[in-house]
Parts: structure tokens; C-alpha cells; sequence
């Protein structure tokens, strides 16, 4: 792998890991304050904010990060600002139509989501949620210009500490802000969520002014290149939008596509739910499957989001220098280290998922089965996600659009029948369909289109599955002795059993990693040198 793209990686993937875990750890305290029954309400807002936020960025910054290294990689890098310049008007246009539609939209899709009197919220409960979210939007676009401008000159440092500073402003937002409304004014834990989601505009204007003290520092170096390119090319704004927009749609099928799935529950489940005599629970149960439980799958699909990121402008340029074997080098590589690192997460996810649940929110059977269920899942999002990555970075915009869509008609068509047969299992059920016929399609256009076929990835995949497999039985069998001996009884003892359990899987995943090798072929010189020393 390249130099650039290991240490692109390393930065997003670290500070996608910060973002990530912040946003899983901070709904321990807002659910204390709040509670589990009303902190359902809180993914009905973020579900439509994401899909509108999606289309709302179009893409940009993937897109913007493509198009810019595309000419840079030709030394043309008067073009690049000239499209950071013209794309910052129609931005904050964006923000600002997709802020209006969201807002005025929030009742009718409350009318979506209310099915039965049964269900705990209201129809104006569900829509204050979604507007109070929906002021965001007016923020976003314009930071995501920036952020795809820095990405196209491989700066990825910018993007990874503007979007935990996001977090991290979001997040004191919602638990200060909640804990004062619910203990200090003595409102609603509802008008508490209705506050947090507006902690979401809040954050991002904290972000834009990272990515500003970035610009200004990099600026010098931009300008040095600036003074040193030929003049802009003489392509239009137009055609450059015509170009760029070649990019967008894909784009934004990969941002939207994991709330467009939710989005197909947020509005099927309810309905299906009731027709089998469960809308009491319906509200409760797509709370832990698309907030609580949502939140702990993501956490591995951090590793493929920051491979795609860094991914996309090294295979573009290496695309556009007809660089056959970097692109081959940075597959074989991004494939390798993405399952070595996401499999292990997800096993650990499904085998501790009753500690995991207990500790972060309460005790709850049905919530840790629906972790345990949801886990291997989190394998095919990052599988989509980078397979994507790779079929943008060699311009088959097209069959992004088809994979995407067909997965998403599948999950549609099946999400109710299979609900109705086996309750929140056929929601995950439907999703991991969906994502594995798109997956497996991005796959076969890629390895056709690339002639790529590997014997060495095949079989570095299949020893790494061997060494999930005993991290599994050790981690198994860990586990079922503690409980033998004394179990779970409490936050504190299911803390010490998950960090016993992840300290066996680590050392025995290390070790064999080591000893095999695998893990200093995948990382490269340093990690050789130190085993060297250590005797492995």
C-alpha cells in the first residue's frame, strides 16, 4: 500500500474511531437522563436528517476530493480552486432548500411513522424532533466543500479533527442542555431530545471553524502550487459541474444508502409490527434497532469508511496515470487489512453483546439479542462501502447506481413479510439481503472490470477467518466461565467481563497474528523490526 494511503487511512480511521466511540459512550448519560422510552424519538429525527443531509452535500466531499486530485494529479491545480470558489454559492443554496423541505416535511412523515394509537409518541412529537434537526442542514454543505478540497490534496488530518471537535461540541450540547432541561427547568424528557437534535447545527458550526484555522494554515502551501500551475483549463463552470456531477449521484447513494435503509424500517416496521399485535412495542424496538444497537454495529464499519476516503483519490490518480499496479497494490492491500480489522470487532460485538448492552444502557434481553443479530452485518456495510470506493475511483459511476438501488428494492420488498415472521430479526434479516446482493455485484464489476484476481488476498483471507475462528472459541469459552463462576450482576462486573473477554481475544488474535506473520506482511517494515527484537 501506498505511503499516502496507509497514513490517509490512519488518520480517518482514528479520528472516525474518536468520532465514532464518542458517539456511542455519550447515549450512556443521555439515556439516564431521558430514558429508554424516549429516546426512541431520537432516532426519528436523525434518520430523515441523514438522507436529507446526504442529498444536501450531493456528494460533495468525495466528489470535490475526486475532481480535485484528478487535476492536481495532471499538475493542473488552478482548476481544483476553481471549483472550490464556484461550489461554495451553490452549497449554501443546497443547505438552505433541503433546510426548508425538511422542515415542512416533518408532519407528513410523522404521519409515516404513527400507525396506531398503541405507539408512544404523537404525530407532533415525531415532527418537532425532525424540525428542530432539520436547522443543521443550513451549516453542513458549505464545511463539506472544504472538507473535499483539503481530501483531494490528501490532506485527511483536516476532515478527522473537525469531525470529532463536531462531536465533541455536539455531544456537551446534548448532555448539558438535557440535563438542565429535564433536573434544572423541569421539562419533558422529550422536550430534552427535541434540544439535543438542535445540538446537531451547534456542532457544526464548531467544525467549520476547525476546517477554517486548517484552510488558513495550508493556504501558503496551496498558493506555492497555485503560482506554479499552468493557467486554469479552459473547461466552463458548466462542463466542470457537468463532470463533477457525473460523480454526485453515486456519491450520494453511498452517503444515503445506510439511512435509506432505516429509512425503509422507520416506515414499514410499525406497520408490520401492528398487523402482528406488537404495536405497544414497535417504537421501543426500532429504538434499539436503529439508535442503541446502530450505534455499536457502525464501530467497525469506521475501519472501511476511512479505506474509502483515503482510497478514492489514490485509485483516481493512479487510474488516471493508467498505473496498473498501484491500483492491484492498493486493492490487495485495502481488502486484507479491512476484514483483519473488522471481523475480529464484530465477533466481539455479537459474543459480548448481553455485557455490552447492560453496560452502556440497561439490562435487556431483547436489545443484546438484537446486538448479537445485527453484529455480522456491520461486515457488509464496510464491504459496500469500499467496494463503492473503488468503483468511483475507476469511474463506473453507473453500476454504483444499479448495485445500490437493487439492494435497496430488495430490502423494500422483503422488510414487512419478513417482519412479520420473525419481528426485528426480519428487519436485520432484509438489510444483510440487500447488502450482499450489492456487494456481491460490486465485486464481480470490479475484479471484470480490473481484471483482478488475487490468489494471494484468497488466501490470506481464509487464514484470517482461521484466526477469528480460535480468537472465537477463546473468547467463547472466556466468557462462559465467568458466568459459571458468578454472573453478570450489574454495570461495574459486566465492565470486567468485557474487559477480560477483549483482553483474551486481543492477545490471542495478536499472537497468532504475529507468529503467523500475517499481521507484519499487512503492516508493513516497523512491525517486523519490533517482532525481530521481541523473538516472534
Amino acid at each position: 500500500m501506498s505511503s499516502k494511503l496507509l497514513k490517509g487511512t490512519a488518520i480517518l480511521t482514528i479520528g472516525l474511531f474518536l468520532s465514532k466511540a464518542l458517539g456511542l459512550f455519550y447515549l450512556i448519560p443521555f439515556y439516564a437522563i431521558v430514558g429508554e422510552e424516549n429516546i426512541g424519538l431520537y432516532q426519528y429525527a436523525y434518520i430523515p436528517y441523514n438522507i436529507a443531509l446526504s442529498i444536501a452535500i450531493s456528494g460533495a466531499p468525495l466528489a470535490i476530493s475526486k475532481f480535485v486530485s484528478k487535476y492536481n494529479a495532471l499538475g493542473d491545480y488552478a482548476t481544483g480552486r476553481k471549483i472550490l470558489r464556484g461550489s461554495m454559492g451553490i452549497m449554501i443554496l443546497s443547505g438552505i432548500v433541503s433546510f426548508l423541505i425538511l422542515f415542512f416535511l416533518a408532519e407528513p412523515i410523522a404521519h409515516l411513522v404513527r400507525t396506531d394509537d398503541e405507539q408512544i409518541f404523537t404525530v407532533e412529537e415525531i415532527a418537532s424532533v425532525i424540525r428542530w434537526v432539520s436547522y443543521a442542514l443550513l451549516v453542513v454543505p458549505m464545511m463539506s466543500i472544504v472538507r473535499g478540497f483539503l481530501q483531494g490534496y490528501n490532506k485527511m488530518e483536516p476532515t478527522a479533527v473537525s469531525q470529532l471537535v463536531e462531536q465533541i461540541v455536539r455531544i456537551a450540547v446534548v448532555l448539558i442542555g438535557g440535563f438542565i432541561v429535564v433536573n434544572f427547568l423541569h421539562e419533558s424528557p422529550k422536550v430534552a431530545v427535541n434540544f439535543a437534535v438542535f445540538a446537531a447545527a451547534i456542532g457544526a458550526i464548531a467544525s467549520l471553524g476547525v476546517l477554517y484555522f486548517y484552510w488558513r494554515k495550508y493556504k501558503p502551501e496551496f498558493d506555492y502550487l497555485l503560482a506554479k500551475s499552468p493557467p486554469a483549463s479552459d473547461v466552463t463552470i458548466k462542463d466542470m459541474y457537468a463532470e463533477v456531477f457525473t460523480y454526485i449521484i453515486p456519491f450520494v447513494l453511498v452517503g444515503v444508502i445506510n439511512p435509506l435503509y432505516q429509512f425503509v424500517d422507520m416506515i414499514t416496521f410499525n406497520s408490520a409490527m401492528k398487523s402482528i399485535g406488537l404495536a405497544a412495542v414497535s417504537d421501543t424496538y426500532l429504538g434499539m434497532l436503529n439508535l442503541l444497537t446502530h450505534k455499536f454495529v457502525m464501530i467497525p464499519v469506521m475501519v472501511a469508511t476511512g479505506f474509502s476516503m483515503a482510497l478514492i483519490p489514490v485509485i483516481t490518480a493512479d487510474y488516471t496515470k493508467k498505473n496498473q499496479i498501484g491500483i492491484t497494490r492498493s486493492l490487495d492491500q485495502t481488502y486484507q487489512i479491512m476484514m483483519y480489522l473488522t471481523v475480529p470487532m464484530v465477533i466481539g460485538l455479537a459474543v459480548l453483546s448481553d455485557e455490552l448492552y447492560q453496560l452502556l444502557y440497561s439490562k435487556s434481553d431483547v436489545g443484546a439479542a438484537i446486538l448479537a443479530s445485527y453484529a455480522p452485518v456491520a461486515i457488509l456495510f464496510g464491504l459496500y462501502t469500499v467496494t463503492a470506493a473503488i468503483l468511483q475511483g475507476i469511474d463506473r459511476h453507473k453500476w454504483i447506481v444499479f448495485t445500490s438501488l437493487f439492494g435497496l428494492l430488495l430490502k423494500l420488498m422483503l422488510n414487512i413479510p419478513l417482519i412479520k415472521l420473525f419481528e426485528t430479526n426480519g428487519a436485520i434479516i432484509a438489510t444483510a439481503i440487500g447488502y450482499s446482493v450489492a456487494v456481491g455485484l460490486n465485486i464481480f464489476i470490479i475484479t471484470k472490470t480490473l481484471h483482478y484476481h488475487s490468489k494471494l488476498v484468497f488466501r490470506r483471507l481464509i487464514l484470517i477467518g482461521i484466526l477469528n475462528v480460535v480468537m472465537f472459541i477463546a473468547v467463547f469459552f472466556t466468557l462462559k466461565g465467568l458466568n459459571a463462576v458468578n454472573p453478570v450482576d450489574g454495570k461495574m462486573q459486566a465492565l470486567l467481563y468485557i474487559l477480560i473477554c477483549a483482553g483474551v481475544g486481543v492477545i490471542v488474535y495478536g499472537y497468532l497474528s504475529l507468529k503467523t506473520g500475517l499481521a507484519q506482511k499487512l503492516f508493513g517494515e516497523r512491525l517486523t523490526r519490533i517482532t525481530n527484537k521481541l523473538g516472534l
